[in-house]
């Protein structure tokens, strides 16, 4: 079998070299390619309904990207990236890439914002070619600003990242579903997304007045006031020491130059799970779980639009602020 595949995207030709090397080992594990105990392994397995993972290929990636394009494109365009590579597959180094190489073609697009001390030229995704060709670099993930290129101060997304203490879904659940009625009553719209990984992020549209800052305070005091409502079970603590069992509702996320894995993105993890958009309904399957979701059937999943239009209309900040200050009073 020849160690180069070429495919047509748009106008572009795009390469696929070694289609056959294996980027996700078979056998269970933690993600850091390193192999559980197996007792622990089993208790995984049993917790999430899942056999034991099986082995995906570049060529894998390739396709699962090539067929998750139109469904992931319109979250990436106009973004800067953060890229997290795996050249060597789970098992070798993992590299988060920022600056984009000089050897990507001319034709990819590229965004120079500004760093401590200078600038950085990130990398965007517009396009279908673009993906692929990442895909081909070994990129499993992606890591989108929550700003655009021209406006990279100014975001138009607001995330909440659920991350429990444990692998606990059932914890998620219960943060997710208390946080969206918290952003009803303050009448922001929401989305939620599987991380692929334990947690779930919940996603909220903004109309780019605001800036990081801005931002980043007001979502911190959403989650102040989920804590305190319930303080044995959700924190804001940064340090983990502080946290103890509690779920984490990090807000970190929301500050300039930081980055959120994109809907769709393949995490770099035993089995290929996927970053999923879910619609608010299918928190109550339990079938559903942060891993629920691989290279094989994301796309199925993306299929039915379940985040359908919640995004479009972005939100400003300054009614919902007056609702949360009412409601601690």
């Amino acid at each position: 079998m020849s160690d180069v595949r070429t495919v047509r995207a748009g106008r572009r030709t795009v390469e696929l070299h070694r289609p056959e090397k294996v980027l996700f080992p078979a056998g269970d594990g933690d993600g850091s390619g390193k192999e559980r105990s197996e007792g622990a392994a089993e208790a995984h397995t049993k917790a999430e309904g899942h056999a034991e993972a099986k082995a995906y290929t570049k060529a894998d990636l390739f396709d699962y990207y090539r067929s998750v394009a139109p469904f992931m494109l319109p979250h990436l365009r106009g973004r800067p990236l953060m890229l997290e590579r795996h050249p060597d597959g789970l098992d070798g180094p993992r590299f988060m890439q920022k600056d984009t190489p000089d050897h990507y073609p001319d034709w990819i697009t590229r965004a120079e914002v500004a760093k401590q001390d200078g600038t950085v030229t990130h990398t965007v995704c517009d396009d279908t070619a673009t993906l692929l060709f990442l895909a081909d670099q070994a990129c499993l993930t992606l890591h989108r600003w929550l700003s655009r290129t021209g406006r990279t101060d100014r975001p138009d997304r607001l995330v909440f990242d659920l991350d429990p203490a444990k692998d606990d879904f059932g914890a998620v659940r219960d943060a997710a579903r208390l946080l969206g009625e918290l952003l009803d009553h303050m009448s922001l719209p929401s989305a939620l997304m599987t991380t692929g990984s334990r947690g779930l992020h919940v996603v909220v549209p903004l109309n780019g007045n605001h800036d990081f800052d801005d931002v980043r305070d007001f979502a911190k005091d959403v989650a102040d006031t989920l804590a305190a409502a319930h303080p044995e079970r959700f924190t804001t603590a940064a340090r983990k020491e502080a946290r103890g069992d509690r779920l984490y509702l990090d807000v970190q996320r929301n500050g300039y130059a930081q980055t959120a894995v994109a809907p769709f993105s393949v995490r770099a993890a035993p089995g290929a799970p996927v970053a999923v958009p879910l619609a608010w309904e299918q928190l109550d399957d339990p079938a559903v779980h942060a891993r629920r979701w691989t290279i094989e059937d994301a796309v199925e999943q993306a299929r039915t639009d379940p985040w359908a239009g919640v995004l479009r209309n972005g939100r400003a900040l300054g009614p919902a602020r007056r609702k949360l200050r009412a409601l601690r009073g």
